[in-house]
């Protein structure tokens, strides 16, 4: 993914030796902690129950790029090992692609050279490194008292409400909203015990981002960050604010009115998401990101057999997530985080300039 000063690119492979992420642009002097990088990666792992039976310690290795516990200004170069792997299944079925997975487009496009297991590059595996690239934007918000949360908003049809005041001083990291986390966890079970998935949505609350980051088309911060969250996998849909739900609403019901508190210029409601014409207003940003249902079940599933030519019933084995959603949070944190900061440091060099 790369912004205009801060950049980052993902490698390897889902049953390769290692994932890793290579990070640019990020300045000098911010302060790290491997222990803190290796509780990021923990909440990637999600709810167990949920998630796949693969155990990875995901001990972060850092090559490059810090010194004596800070960031020195060069590339930041960091690899997670690959340890718990089991490709024999991934030898049976390589002539068979999984719906919903990458399998067949993926072979398409490298002529059958692209590892296919675990789905190779192509594995949610990979957000190892966008959970670490954000782990870096996060600290460097962090000077600025800017704060990052994403919560479980949906699941299945389960919806939680939750107010900014509520994600920023709730203890659960999941969802604040109790009642809604605890049939979610209901929902999950029934698609678990069905040998089915579910899917759901991330709700993502930036707080004390400045305005004026972004700007109209090639600048603007919406477009940036939707590219940045449909990146992630299984990522189906982006809204920021009341989102499509501003469809529904008259002119005067959707604007939000402008007023002052504390002699700051601000909006009485944030249906816009902390964002207008592509800049930031102040207030804060606001995005959604839908999450389709794991592909991987152990239910019966047509697909083709691209040896034979002929239509088959596939019936998986192996250890798969009833639900990514809970495990997707801190990657769409992340996701939203990096992009935030670049735009940060863009604003900071203008800022130096003007007069």
């Amino acid at each position: 993914m790369r912004g205009k000063l801060l950049g980052f690119s993902i490698f390897g492979e889902s049953h390769g030796k290692a994932v890793g992420v290579l990070i640019e642009g990020l300045p000098p002097g911010i302060e790290v902690s491997v222990e803190e990088l290796k509780g990021e990666l923990e909440r990637r792992k999600g709810i167990e129950r949920f998630a796949t039976k693969r155990k990875e310690t995901d001990e972060p290795k850092i090559l490059s790029g810090v010194f004596r516990g800070r960031t020195t200004g060069t590339p930041v170069v960091v690899i997670v090992e690959n340890r718990d792997v089991d490709s024999s299944y991934y030898e049976e079925i390589r002539n068979t692609p999984r719906p919903g997975h990458a399998d067949y487009p993926a072979g398409i496009k490298y002529f059958g050279y692209n590892d296919y297991r675990g789905g190779g590059h192509f594995s949610g595996r990979l957000t190892v490194g966008v959970v670490i690239a954000g782990y870096f934007a996060k600290k460097l918000l962090e000077r600025e008292g800017i704060k990052v949360r994403a919560y479980l908003k949906r699941i299945g049809r389960v919806e939680a409400h939750v107010s900014p005041e509520e994600l920023l001083s709730s203890e659960n990291p999941y969802c604040p909203d109790e009642r809604a986390f605890d049939a979610m966890v209901e929902e999950m079970e029934r698609a678990r015990k069905a040998g089915d998935s579910v899917g759901g949505v991330v709700e993502t609350v930036a707080f004390n981002v400045p305005p004026g980051l972004g700007g109209p088309w090639e600048e603007d911060i919406e477009a940036d960050i939707a590219s940045a969250l449909f990146r992630i996998p299984a990522v189906k849909g982006v809204e920021f604010g009341l989102g499509f739900g501003l469809a529904e609403l008259r002119g005067s019901q959707a604007n939000d009115p402008f007023a002052l508190k504390d002699g700051k210029v601000v909006t009485e409601t944030n249906n816009h998401g902390g964002v207008l014409g592509g800049i930031t207003t102040g207030m804060p940003l606001v995005v959604r990101a839908a999450f389709k249902p794991t592909p991987s079940i152990y239910l019966p599933q047509r697909t083709v057999d691209l040896e034979r030519m002929e239509e088959v019933t596939l019936r998986l084995r192996g250890r798969f997530d009833s639900c990514i959603v809970p495990k997707a949070l801190p990657v769409v944190e992340s996701a939203v985080a990096f992009v935030i900061a670049d735009h940060l440091l863009r604003r900071r060099a203008w800022e130096g300039m003007a007069r």
